[in-house]
């Protein structure tokens, strides 16, 4: 029985990955750096700071951590506090899973610069027990403990936490923690749509789907 959701922000719950990756691929573009293929794949589980250092180190973007930190914070902002909408049938779900009575929480890399602003303008902030960046937990979404942590504030037993997120990893690192975990489909991921299935509990297209999911 899921008697918690724990649900991504970014591709899962806000039609942001777009943005996000336009974002991204920006900054390294202004600098002429090159990355693969897998590159979204691997730093969106990580957070702002956890992404900044990823450029620094592995991609050799020439800027402090707090010079691109704040780069990134200015770019993302206007696009979150503006222009960046839920995906189909997410509010209306999230309204009927709350009238339910089970709780509603979120955990995603994202800071809560953009996070807390995109959802209150959305009307959903409120929908939320607890709406988690993981900087409030000082780790990423890449350590399997972040959700045991999560797990023990919401105080549910963790195999009764449905976790959702667009991303393989994430949902690869939860899944090995003990949580229950259904991949979401969105258009960044498409390719890793089988890996996903195979991997998860559950997968959905449609957040209308989930009601179907108990």
């Amino acid at each position: 029985m899921i008697k918690a959701y724990l649900f991504d922000f970014d591709g899962t719950l806000v039609d942001s990955m777009p943005a996000y990756v336009s974002i991204m691929t920006g900054v390294l573009d202004e600098y002429g750096i090159e990355y693969g293929d897998d590159f979204i794949k691997t730093i969106t589980p990580l957070g702002m700071e956890g992404t900044a250092r990823y450029f620094i180190e592995e991609l050799g973007v020439k800027l402090s951590l707090e010079e691109l930190i704040e780069k990134f914070g200015k770019n993302m902002y206007y696009e979150y506090a503006n222009n960046i909408m839920a995906k189909e049938n997410v509010i209306p779900v999230l309204k009927e899973l709350k009238e339910r009575g089970v709780s509603l929480n979120v955990l995603t890399a994202s800071p809560h610069l953009t996070l807390d602003v995109c959802l209150k303008r959305l009307g959903i902030f409120d929908l939320f027990d607890n709406v988690w960046s993981c900087d409030d937990f000082n780790t990423t979404k890449a350590n399997p403990e972040i959700y045991r942590m999560a797990a023990e504030k919401i105080g549910e037993n963790i195999e009764e936490i449905l976790f959702l997120d667009d991303n393989f990893n994430a949902d690869k690192t939860a899944k090995s923690a003990g949580m229950k975990v259904c991949g979401v489909y969105d258009e960044s991921s498409a390719e890793y749509v089988n890996e996903m299935k195979e991997l998860t509990d559950f997968y959905i297209y449609d957040f209308k789907e989930l009601s179907e999911i108990a």
